[in-house]
Formats: C-alpha cells, sequence, structure tokens
C-alpha cells in the first residue's frame, strides 16, 4: 500500500489531473447518472479547498504587506482594479463581435414556458460596502473575501507600523514571524490537499457529465461552440499581452494549468482560490501582490462571465428577431462591466449577470431560462477563463512593478 502511495504521489500533479479529467469523462458517458454516487469524493474536494482558504489569504496577505511599502501596494491596489475593469470590458466588447459574427440562436424561436427564478442584484454599491464588514467574525464565516481581504490589509498594515516604530519594533517583529510561521504551516497543509486533487476532479468530472448527457449538449450546441470561441479569443489576447510584457507563455501555462483546470471542473473560482494562490507563488510573483489581487479578482473579476453576458444577448437578440442595435451594445459593455463587479461572490452570479442586462437593454427574459439549460457547461470554460485572467493580471502588474524598482533604483525587489 505505501508503495502504491508513493508511486502516485511521485506522479506530476498536472499528468494526474490529465488522467482524472479523462478517465472522469468516459466514466461519466459509461455509467450516466449513476455516477451520482462518485459525488461524495467531489464534494469533499470542494470542502477541503474551503476549509484552507480563509488561513491562506489571512496569512499571505498579512505577510506580503509586510514585504512592501503601503504607498506600493496602493498603486499596485489601482492598477489591479484598471485591468479588471478594461479586461473585463474587453472582454465583452470580444463575446458581442465573435457573436455576431456567428449568430447563434439565429433560427430558433422561444416556446413560452421557460421560466427561471434569478437571484436578487446586490448592486454595486452593496458590494462595496461589503469591503467592510461590520463584524470581522462573519466576514470569515461567510467567506466574504472582500471583507477578509480588507481585515488582513487592515491588520497587516498595522504591523508593518508596529516594525517601524521605536517603541513597539520588537513585538511588530514577534508578530510577522508568528504569521510568517502561520503561512508557512499553511503552505505545507495545501502541498497534503494537492495530492486529493485529482481524484476530486475525477468524481466531479463523472458526475457532470452523467448528469449533463448529450441531449442538452446538442439542443442549444451552436451557443456553447460560439461561447467557447469567444473565449479562446480572449486567451489568445492574453497571450499577446504576455508577450508584449515579456512573460514567457509557456513558463506562465505550466503552472497556471493546475487552476485553470481545476477552475473548469468545479466552476468555482473562489473554490479554486488555493490552487490560483499557489500557481502564482510558483512563478514567483510578489506575495504582497497576489496575496490581494486573486482574492479580488476571484470576486470581481469575471472575463470569462462577461463573455457570456455578450454572447447570450446576442442569442436572445436573435430568437426574436431583433439585431442588437449599437446603442443596445454600448449599453451591454457599460452595464455587464458593472454586472460583474455587482454580482460578486453571489450564488448563481451567471444568471444574475445575464438578467441584469437583460432587463436593461429590453430583451426576453425566457431567454436566460433556455440558457439554464447549459449553466454548467457553459460555467466551466467561463470560469477557467476567470482564474485565468485574474493570474495574467497579477503576472503583468508584477512585471510592470518590477521593471519600476529596476529603472528607479529606488530599492531591491523581493518576490516571494
Amino acid at each position: 500500500m505505501y508503495s502504491l502511495w508513493k508511486t502516485y504521489k511521485n506522479i506530476s500533479l498536472i499528468k494526474k489531473i490529465t488522467a482524472a479529467l479523462v478517465l472522469g469523462i468516459l466514466i461519466g458517458m459509461i455509467f450516466g447518472e449513476h455516477t451520482s454516487v462518485l459525488a461524495p469524493l467531489g464534494d469533499l474536494l470542494l470542502r477541503l479547498l474551503k476549509f484552507i482558504i480563509i488561513p491562506l489569504i489571512f496569512f499571505t496577505l498579512i505577510v506580503g504587506v509586510n514585504q512592501t511599502k503601503p504607498g506600493t501596494l496602493g498603486r499596485m491596489g489601482l492598477k489591479v482594479f484598471i485591468y479588471y475593469l478594461v479586461t473585463s470590458a474587453l472582454a465583452i466588447l470580444v463575446g458581442i463581435s465573435v457573436a455576431k459574427l456567428l449568430n447563434p440562436g439565429k433560427g430558433m424561436s422561444l416556446s413560452g414556458n421557460e421560466e427561471v427564478a434569478v437571484p436578487d442584484n446586490p448592486g454595486v454599491v452593496q458590494v462595496l460596502l461589503n469591503i467592510v464588514p461590520d463584524n470581522i467574525v462573519t466576514a470569515f464565516t461567510e467567506m466574504n473575501l472582500l471583507g477578509m481581504i480588507f481585515t488582513a490589509l487592515v491588520f497587516g498594515i498595522a504591523i508593518s507600523f508596529l516594525r517601524g516604530s521605536e517603541e513597539y519594533q520588537d513585538l511588530g517583529e514577534r508578530l510577522y514571524k508568528l504569521f510568517d510561521a502561520l503561512n508557512e504551516v499553511t503552505l505545507t497543509v495545501m502541498k497534503g490537499i494537492l495530492q486529493y486533487v485529482p481524484i476530486g476532479i475525477f468524481a466531479i468530472m463523472a458526475k457532470v457529465v452523467g448528469s449533463q448527457g448529450m441531449d442538452t449538449l446538442f439542443s442549444l450546441g451552436k451557443f456553447i461552440l460560439v461561447l467557447y470561441m469567444a473565449l479562446l479569443v480572449q486567451l489568445a489576447l492574453y497571450i499577446l499581452l504576455m508577450v508584449v510584457n515579456k512573460i514567457r507563455p509557456g513558463e506562465f501555462f505550466r503552472e497556471a494549468r493546475t487552476p485553470m483546470i481545476t477552475a473548469f471542473v468545479t466552476q468555482s473560482s473562489s473554490g479554486t482560490l488555493p490552487l490560483t494562490l499557489n500557481a502564482a507563488r510558483k512563478l514567483g510573483l510578489s506575495k504582497s501582490l497576489y496575496g490581494f489581487s486573486l482574492p479580488m479578482g476571484a470576486t470581481i473579476n469575471m472575463d470569462g462571465a462577461a463573455i457570456r453576458i455578450a454572447v447570450s444577448a446576442v442569442f436572445a437578440s436573435n430568437l426574436i428577431g431583433d439585431p442588437l442595435s449599437l446603442p443596445s451594445i454600448l449599453q451591454i459593455v457599460l452595464v455587464g462591466t458593472l454586472a460583474s463587479v455587482g454580482t460578486a461572490g453571489v450564488p448563481g452570479a451567471g444568471m444574475i449577470m445575464i438578467a441584469t442586462v437583460f432587463a436593461q437593454i429590453g430583451l426576453p427574459m425566457e431567454a436566460v431560462a433556455l440558457l439554464a439549460a447549459v449553466d454548467v457547461l457553459v460555467g466551466m470554460g467561463c470560469t477557467s477563463l476567470n482564474v485565468t485572467g485574474d493570474l495574467v493580471g497579477t503576472s503583468i502588474i508584477h512585471k510592470k512593478e518590477k521593471q519600476r524598482i529596476s529603472t528607479n533604483h529606488t530599492g531591491s525587489y523581493t518576490a516571494s
């Protein structure tokens, strides 16, 4: 038994995940809905990833804050936010362009029997208010990622000030070393969880393929095909951005592929966050940067979801035989970008965003219900792109900051 475990442990993670993905698809196709018996194995993976999220974000960010100056942190934060807004708007434009070219939904019609229950949209203002939790404990128990980031930043900066003061320097240094040690302990636990990831991915993939079947895939096949083509175009733009900024795509994807595949299978940006943070660490990115950029991105940066909004809007307009006008396209870009922030961290976020845009430009809500049939198949690709966009943005900003420090000769740069 020990030799079997040792052999499994020595196989590279990406090989194990790839094998699990292929095996899961095959088992799902063969056994169909009977694969539901594997559900607990998939649920366990999601629980393990959620289990490690809080300490990973909290300790990583506190340690990261103490490795840079507050001014540098603020500048990086602004760059991250601007990047997220710009790429979300770009993703919507990509989605509209590809969809207008291929026209999904043309020739189809609504039966009139479609219904969908869409959760309330909390809005941008409420999401921004949620950044500051009214209770530190509930920020963690309710998995309020923005609230957790805010809490870690506040205490991390406070420790940094203690370390810089004459009176409390020793106390600050002790606190920093404590959190640094806790961060290392968390990374050690993370290494153990990584060994279970392929098993969980196998179970989730088998269940998804087994429960969805091929009928759903064929009924809205063109919509799915167009959406995935738009996702690939956005991915190509990411690669172009990396090349322009002298980041080697090969090296990037070697580390990014694990969270990308996991996000594809689990359909959860926040659930994949431990693996995304681990990939950033292996890429040698600054801990003070990725400690807040990736958790924030998992909450508000949804390039894949933005493309989904755009393709869905074109699909719905074709269903009713009323092509989108230029003013409607501009509205989709504006409302869709804001909706991608305003629905942060809400269950059923994809449906909320689509419904918000449809209501704004007068598209039929019945189309939302029709698209809900392929929600899982669509959500897989969109979530994977969401995670990729977060890592690409963090890598580019890391490179820019490194170049800036090197140019100004203001100090040494440490990639942690």
